[in-house]
């Protein structure tokens, strides 16, 4: 795609996030802390685990740590409009892989603000439900961008759009898997886990195709999550901790992970025309 198609769908993925963000205020504003009593509170807020003061009065407990959320509602906007073109290009013999898989994009992009929404609910109500539905949509994410490059790792692999239907589903029953594995497995083992796997899925595809993927876009990748987890880190253990700032170490974690994902996506996305077709010419195909 070219500058010039790409410039609108970001304009356009900007004014659905803001139009979220309208909501989201609308939300805050006319709304109390009170419509969360009757669930059930994490043992986040117990313990005060963000530095980030906790407004229970408000509609958004934390602020911040709420609003930031908009920035995976941005990156999965503009995915899904990525989607939505590749769809309607869907004859075009100039495609790449990810392109010729618009229901792979749409799938991440969904990823983006499920995490979004999800972890929006999490930080505005802080209970128990929204801290499971945060993780999971965390995990969702990972798995989906995992999916990804499983797909492109497997190049010889074309799926015809029955297949792909089917690989998008087998990603969806295993991300709902992981809602009841989730409280069996902690998330300090299980997360870094998945972030692993993703970066070795890209390391793996960048070897596989040196001269067609950037090594920038995973060294950003890995920098921004080895940033994130930092100032996540300090935020938990309250260092340079301002609990009425607007800006709180956690909403730079959203940022920066937001950052981070889309990134690894870009990875698999930037990529030359149809570099796994001729390489797969090479080495047959498996239909």
């Amino acid at each position: 795609m070219t500058r010039s198609t790409v410039l609108p769908l970001l304009f356009r993925a900007l004014l659905l996030t803001l139009g979220m963000g309208v909501v989201w205020g609308l939300l805050d504003w006319w709304l109390s802390g009170t419509i969360w009593q009757p669930m059930e509170i994490s043992r986040s807020a117990k313990i005060v685990e963000y530095c980030e003061f906790n407004h229970i009065h408000r509609f958004f407990h934390q602020p911040s740590n709420t609003y930031s959320n908009l920035a995976y509602v941005f990156f999965g906007a503009f995915i899904l409009l990525l989607a939505n073109a590749d769809s309607s290009r869907s004859g075009n013999a100039r495609l790449n892989r990810l392109e010729r898989f618009p229901a792979l994009s749409v799938l991440v992009g969904g990823c983006f603000v499920y995490l979004g929404v999800g972890s929006a609910f999490f930080h505005a109500s802080l209970t128990t439900i929204g801290q499971r539905v945060d993780m999971n949509a965390t995990y969702g994410l990972m798995l989906s961008l995992i999916s990804v490059a499983v797909y492109h790792i497997f190049h010889t692999v074309r799926l015809n759009p029955r297949r792909q239907l089917i690989w998008v589903l087998i990603v969806l029953v295993v991300i709902a898997y992981f809602w009841l594995l989730a409280p069996r497995l902690p998330s300090s083992r299980l997360l870094p886990a998945l972030i692993v796997a993703l970066t070795l899925g890209m390391l793996i595809n960048y070897v596989q195709f040196r001269r067609q993927r950037s090594l920038w876009l995973v060294l950003a990748s890995v920098a921004l999550t080895f940033i994130a987890i930092k100032i996540r880190t300090m935020d938990v253990q309250k260092i340079n901790c301002d609990p009425y700032s607007i800006l709180q170490g956690h909403a730079i974690w959203h940022l920066l992970t937001g950052l981070s994902s889309f990134c690894a996506y870009l990875f698999f996305r930037l990529t030359s025309i149809n570099i796994e077709s001729r390489r797969t010419r090479s080495t047959g195909l498996v239909q």
